[in-house]
């Protein structure tokens, strides 16, 4: 267990299909406590990972990642410190990445003790370059936002990633490292799944939908309407962004989804035209440049 970053190897040879395969699990955090609940779960897996990496923002405090990295003796935890939030953290998280398989579970995600044996079955059986699950909730809902995420998500995971699995959210899903490192990241993209999974299937590699491959989602910080209409509105830029980049918005237009019955649905209707011109403006302004710049490589933090 450690919060020092030490040089990654380089990626071990692939192993005959049916092997069974060394797995990081990433997560990917700015300051969210509910980290440690994270770690529990994966303390608690029937197949347990060969090392958890917290892909960390410089935010997170000191507290909290000395705790996680001390939290479980049996888990392998490396910790380190890379700039920007999240997202930026798993463009910059790559070099680190080495073990076969590499599994992303989000810190406000708890796993069940059978999740990752499940999540990585069709990879050591050599069928995939990826697969993932869907969400629960963690508990039921107390106000309106969460009722309307969890709605959202039954729909993303019910109507929409089982015709169009490029849809399926980075958390819970797991990887062929050697995939994940050849097609990477696009930082001018913070719809970073979305682009990724598109380029990755359109180069002729298969993606599963595992349904009982799920983890719980806890919403119980959904409690503002202004944050949540901030969240919201930046999700919808980003997918715009990552569509025209792909050149999938026609087929975005096409698709025939199932409206959510909730009148938050309608808000965010509300706000994709002016999602849309800021990604057109944001995409004109981004496009020419580099599509993964290079990013430090493993140092001590």
């Amino acid at each position: 267990m450690t919060e020092a970053a030490t040089g990654a190897p380089p990626p071990a040879p692939s192993p005959a299909p049916g092997a069974r395969l060394g797995i990081c699990v990433e997560i990917a955090v700015k300051d969210d406590p509910r980290l440690l609940a994270a770690l529990d779960s994966l303390a608690a897996q029937h197949r347990p990972p060969d090392r958890v990496l917290i892909a960390a923002s410089p935010l997170i405090p000191d507290e909290l990642a000395e705790t996680a990295v001390r939290r479980h003796p049996s888990l392998q935890v490396e910790l380190v410190r890379l700039p920007g939030g999240p997202v930026d953290a798993r463009v910059e998280a790559m070099p680190y990445l080495h073990e076969p398989t590499t599994a992303f579970l989000d810190s406000d995600e708890v796993a069940p003790p059978e999740w990752l044996e499940r999540i990585v079955a069709p990879l050591e059986r050599g069928e995939v370059a990826f697969a993932g699950g869907p969400t629960r909730p963690l508990r039921p809902a107390e106000n309106s936002i969460q009722r309307y995420m969890e709605m959202l998500e039954e729909s993303i995971y019910q109507d929409l990633v089982p015709r169009n699995i490029a849809y399926l959210p980075l958390g819970n899903t797991a990887w062929d490292t050697r995939v994940l490192k050849e097609f990477g990241f696009d930082a001018r993209v913070t719809a970073e799944d979305h682009d990724l999974e598109t380029r990755v299937l359109a180069a002729g590699h298969r993606g599963v939908f595992l349904p009982e491959a799920w983890v719980f989602h806890d919403k119980s910080y959904e409690t503002s309407y202004l944050r949540w209409a901030r969240k919201r509105y930046v999700w919808l830029f980003q997918m715009a962004v990552s569509l025209m980049k792909n050149d999938r918005l026609s087929q975005r237009w096409h698709e025939h989804r199932k409206p959510v019955r909730h009148p938050l649905y309608y808000v965010e209707a509300l706000m994709k035209p002016v999602a849309f011109v800021h990604a057109r403006l944001r995409w004109s302004r981004v496009s020419a440049a580099p599509s993964t710049p290079q990013g430090p490589g493993p140092s001590s933090q």
